[in-house]
């Protein structure tokens, strides 16, 4: 259970396609954190943008755990990028009452590629070299992003979305790459905001478009004699490359599903994968 990390957007704003019941309760947040620490997890993961959940995080108290935050992107009205990334780092750990942060991601590290990215790294490398953070990092979408970016920076850690549909990460030769590289991973959308959890009748219509795949997944799933949570967290663990798989949830009942759950390794078809950024970036799902 320590390659697992606990995403909290769900703790400061209603998020998730399967997410019928909104953010969660701050006392149900409390024993989320409680026991994902008593079951060894030792990672959150947050960001500035998701609504109150550093406040959250830091009324509850997670000193005792790493955490991970993101720096959004950088307004195009700051005339000063150095006083407002120091300034966003400074109240984000404030936020938390942490002293240093184990990793700090840029949200939109295109930014990096464009004139002022020489300044924004050399700023948050700085606060690196004053022990603020641990770990400098991104948050990418597509390992396309990668292509240009690590051709001019190092990064220390690298996030991106890894599941059984979405397996750009592997399969463009990145995930291999980044260890190479001594890049620490970790996958987020290991169930695709849900989506890969719900069975035909939850599923909402915009998705039929992809009926056959849907149907793809159900009859491996039912030849395995598997569950769809068991299947989705066994292709993550089964990737001995990812160091951290980041899980979300918004109920106690369903980390404690999570941590409880055996693992096994399954042989995973070669063609149960879908490259349409339609379905695999949920970015694009509004427009369906």
């Amino acid at each position: 259970m320590n390659r697992l990390a606990l995403g909290t957007v769900q703790f400061g704003l209603p998020y998730g396609v399967a997410n019928s019941q909104g953010r969660v309760d701050f006392n149900e947040i409390k024993e989320i954190l409680n026991y994902v620490q008593l079951s060894g997890v030792d990672t959150l993961d947050t960001a500035m943008s998701y609504g109150d959940s550093e406040e959250i995080l830091g009324e509850v108290g997670v000193n005792s755990f790493r955490i991970i935050s993101k720096l959004p992107s950088i307004p195009k009205n700051i005339s000063n990028i150095s006083d407002w990334i120091e300034y966003s780092v400074y109240n984000s750990l404030r936020r938390l009452k942490i002293k240093k942060l184990y990793g700090l991601l840029l949200h939109a590290p295109s930014q990096l590629l464009k004139p002022e990215g020489e300044e924004i790294f050399s700023v948050i490398t700085n606060l690196k070299e004053q022990g603020l953070i641990d770990k400098l990092g991104i948050s990418i979408y597509s390992p396309d992003e990668l292509d240009d970016l690590c051709l001019k920076f190092s990064f220390d850690l690298v996030q991106s979305p890894l599941n059984i549909l979405d397996r750009r990460l592997e399969q463009s030769g990145w995930l291999s790459k980044l260890k190479g590289m001594g890049v620490e991973v970790h996958a987020r959308s290991v169930f695709l905001q849900g989506l890969l959890l719900m069975n035909s009748s939850e599923r909402p219509d915009c998705f039929k478009y992809w009926q056959p795949l849907w149907n793809q997944w159900e009859m491996w799933l039912d030849k395995h004699k598997i569950t769809s949570l068991q299947a989705c967290l066994g292709f993550v663990f089964s990737r001995n490359e990812i160091d951290r798989i980041l899980v979300g949830v918004d109920s106690l009942r369903q980390i404690q599903e999570i941590i409880s759950i055996s693992v096994d390794d399954n042989f995973y078809p070669q063609d149960l994968y879908c490259n349409d950024i339609n379905l695999i970036n949920p970015c694009n799902w509004q427009s369906l």
